[in-house]
């Protein structure tokens, strides 16, 4: 196991899934650390373009084009070929060649990093010092089967360009990981894959599982080497025996919604917790404001205790290994229902550490 991964366990403390619906970066940061400062993230704001779910990681990958707000891949002619050539010599320089990824291609950009600058800055001076530091990338799979070339293939299909898109991303958490271990000990990220609910369906057809796992384990493998924690948030239902075939440490579900469905894979999950290895609760419900509204946080304990009991995981255990989350993000909130969600993520956790701790 992971050694970092058997040395955490976080006892129900709350954390947050990335977007928020702020056009502030400072503001949106002020608010994570009001709530989670034990565990607090840098903010993704999709109000900005170059911060949305595939812009944010996909800066410097060979033949990305732009037109508007949308992204395509321009494969054909030299122009790409010398792109893919330059791409590869920058990643060997870093992975094999010991060059910093600050001022690389797998760095943030002024434009894509703005959340992330605050942060670190935030976290540095944070008193006391923070349990742990969460970062965020979007997962191979969504990028994957998400962006496409100029013909309109995905690229999953287009093996020069997915081996470029796992290759980036797997340098892209790294990065991440090594700036945040520069002012925390423990680094968190989680793969954001909201495209896997959508594998083994017709529109997926073709795609093997195991190329699957594998593009998701070279990205937690990068993280692993640099010293992080690797999680993967899927805020839909999936084929968890697939995610939980992968090397994650916590594993991140919409258990306000979904629930029923993973309980499905009980041993799993159950062999997975007695491993040390953390579920992510994603109690707050974040889809609808009507179920925003309706809950209060001593309903979702209760909830939530009754799905550890359905599971038939150990309280102490489950507790233990529990991080307390929204159900997805944020993003698509108004301002009031987002700080609702905050409080009501902050209360549940308070609560259980309260009657369990």
């Amino acid at each position: 196991m992971h050694e970092k991964a058997s040395n955490f366990s976080p006892s129900a403390l709350p954390v947050l899934i990335g977007s928020l619906p702020h056009r502030d970066h400072v503001e949106a940061t002020d608010l994570v650390f009001s709530y989670t400062p034990e565990i607090p993230l840098w903010v993704q704001l999709p109000c900005y373009p170059e911060e949305r779910l595939l812009s944010q990681f996909a800066t410097g990958l060979p033949g990305l084009r732009r037109q508007g707000d949308a992204l395509f891949f321009e494969t054909s002619g030299t122009a790409f070929e010398g792109e893919l050539l330059a791409f590869y010599e920058q990643y060997l320089s870093v992975s094999e060649g010991g060059a910093p990824l600050e001022g690389s291609i797998f760095a943030f950009t002024p434009e894509t990093g703005k959340g992330f600058a605050v942060f670190l800055e935030k976290a540095l001076a944070l008193d006391p010092p923070p349990v742990a530091l969460k970062g965020q990338i979007t997962g191979p799979f969504t990028m994957l089967t998400g962006l496409k070339d100029a013909s309109g293939r995905i690229l999953h299909f287009h093996p020069e360009l997915r081996d470029a898109v796992i290759k980036a991303l797997a340098m892209k958490a790294r990065y991440q990981v090594e700036a945040m271990r520069s002012v925390a000990d423990t680094a968190i990220i989680f793969l954001d894959e909201p495209g896997i609910s959508g594998f083994g369906t017709s529109s997926f057809v073709g795609i093997p599982r195991e190329e699957v796992v594998e593009e998701l384990t070279e990205v937690m493998d990068a993280v692993h080497q640099a010293g992080g924690l690797a999680g993967i948030h899927v805020c839909a239902n999936t084929d968890w025996s697939l995610v939980l075939s992968t090397p994650i440490d916590i594993l991140s579900f919409d258990a306000y919604g979904f629930f029923d469905r993973i309980v499905l894979f009980r041993n799993e999950l159950l062999r997975f917790l007695e491993k040390g290895k953390v579920i992510a609760w994603g109690i707050v419900p974040t889809m609808n404001a009507s179920d925003i509204l309706a809950v209060d946080a001593r309903g979702l304990v209760d909830r939530w205790r009754g799905y550890v009991r359905e599971l038939g995981a150990d309280p102490e255990l489950a507790t233990r290994q529990a991080l307390i989350t929204p159900s997805c993000g944020t993003g698509l909130l108004s301002l009031e229902l987002c700080t609702r969600v905050l409080l009501l993520t902050r209360e549940v956790s308070d609560l259980i550490r309260k009657d369990v701790l």
